[in-house]
């Protein structure tokens, strides 16, 4: 019995063996293909940081040519409105009253661009497409422009991976900035001109204010499903946007006030204030009627007064138009280069 054993006990080694070295191989084809794997998931999450090269889609240079369209007709219809009646009549002659209207005009694309140049980094020539995103706000339809500038961002993969959340958050809390100024000019105005104002409309002015909280409230009870930047960030944001409107409103008066010198400065910037209350209350049917008649009330210049409101207005879409020339020259001649 004991050769027998000595027999077999080299088989039985021999054996163990290559079923170790046959384990051994198995281990190492299986860490193989885990790590072809891993590569192959991956390479398909890079690609899903591209996706306009891999999908080839053009529909963001489809909105931007359909936009532009749009904000050209618009210009357009306003200018032969209305627009062109403000600029047929007085002109102020106050070289001032220009710098400060040009630093009001690039206000609102100015605090934007230094939002997202610090959120994305975008280059200088970003300033061109927040142009062309106020344009299409005011020119088109509400929010028309933040699509546009989406659609901006969204052809820039490289730069931007993801830009929605972003884009999203920055036009919810520039909607905020605006509502927690205009409640707050409510609270300050409201006790000092409300000799100024009929009961219906001290009524309405109420029930807007309170609609304007209403509005503004979901999203800060629900901001951590609304937004997708982190708090401090957020904060940072809505400061810029609060600092913007502020310094908008300054300017606004110091234009009025070089266009007509008579009136004090004082009266200029509450004028400033009452013309962003009325222009963020959602229930005034007539904005800019609402708010020459307080001012005409307040100063007493009518028609210098309403010829000075025209002429703002125009003078802004004379500029809109003028820019949206220069933006198609330049993009043609681009073309024409590459």
């Amino acid at each position: 019995m004991k050769p027998t054993l000595r027999a077999c006990a080299p088989t039985g080694g021999y054996w163990t063996a290559r079923h170790a070295a046959e384990r051994l191989e198995d281990r190492q084809l299986n860490t193989r293909a885990k790590s072809t794997d891993a590569d192959s998931y991956a390479d398909i999450a890079c690609a899903g940081l591209e996706p306009l090269k891999t999908i080839g889609s053009r529909w963001p240079a489809i909105i931007g040519a359909v936009l532009t369209l749009a904000m050209i007709a618009g210009l357009g219809r306003a200018l032969l409105g209305q627009g062109l009646a403000g600029l047929s009549r007085s002109v102020p002659h106050d070289p001032r009253f220009y710098l400060c209207f040009a630093l009001l005009y690039m206000s609102p694309p100015t605090g934007d661009f230094v939002i997202f140049r610090r959120l994305w980094g975008i280059p200088l020539g970003g300033l061109v497409a927040l142009i062309k995103k106020r344009i299409a706000n005011e020119v088109v339809f509400g929010y028309s422009g933040d699509a546009y500038f989406y659609a901006w961002a969204r052809a820039r993969a490289r730069m931007v991976a993801s830009p929605f959340g972003a884009v999203k958050d920055v036009t919810i809390l520039s909607a905020i900035a605006g509502n927690a100024v205009t409640l707050l000019l409510v609270a300050i105005a409201l006790p000092l001109g409300r000799h100024l104002l009929t009961h219906d409309q001290f009524r309405t002015v109420l029930a807007s204010a309170g609609v304007t909280l209403a509005i503004s409230l979901p999203f800060l009870i629900f901001s951590r499903r609304v937004f997708s930047l982190p708090r401090a960030r957020l904060w940072w944001v809505f400061g810029i946007h609060c600092l913007r409107l502020l310094c908008g409103s300054v300017l606004i008066a110091f234009a009025w006030h070089y266009a007509l010198p008579g009136v004090p400065m004082g009266m200029w910037l509450f004028l400033a204030a009452g013309r962003l209350l009325v222009s963020r209350l959602p229930l005034v049917p007539n904005k800019d009627l609402l708010f020459a008649n307080i001012a005409i009330l307040l100063i007493g210049q009518d028609q210098a007064l309403s010829e000075l409101i025209a002429f703002t207005a125009a003078a802004t879409l004379l500029v809109h138009v003028g820019l949206i020339v220069l933006f198609g020259i330049h993009a043609a001649l681009t073309r024409m280069r590459a």
